[in-house]
């Protein structure tokens, strides 16, 4: 990115609240921070499904949170943490709509005021 090798970021959304908030791996987050710094779009594809209305934000989404065991010895040979460390692991963050450029979705894009146009893509499916 800092390089100008970046245009645009695309990422997927596992879940998008109604104010824009985008839930996805973790990671997603600090790459839209990383591409607002250096002046790169950063883009949502998701299906108008994964749109929930009823989420006001993603301060309201429950995040999935992993064993420790994945992170200190299950994928290594021996542990990769000392006995009994804590571990903290969840499996999504929730990239602010600050951060969020556009969403694409299968019926079309969505620009901020996200609230609002996410409001009528959903609402379009009745």
């Amino acid at each position: 990115m800092k390089n100008g090798w970046i245009q645009a970021v695309f990422t997927g959304c596992d879940r998008m609240a109604a104010n824009g908030d985008a839930c996805n791996k973790i990671g997603t987050s600090a790459v839209a921070v990383l591409a607002k710094h250096y002046g790169i779009p950063f883009y949502i594809c998701l299906p108008v499904s994964t749109i929930d209305m009823d989420i006001k934000t993603g301060a309201d989404i429950v995040i999935e949170e992993r064993k420790g065991e994945e992170i200190t010895e299950m994928w290594y040979r021996e542990p990769m943490a000392p006995a009994g460390v804590k571990v903290f692991n969840p499996a999504f963050d929730v990239t602010d709509h600050g951060l969020i450029s556009a969403v694409i979705t299968e019926r079309g894009i969505v620009r901020p005021p996200y609230g609002e146009n996410l409001r009528t893509i959903t609402e379009s499916l009745s």
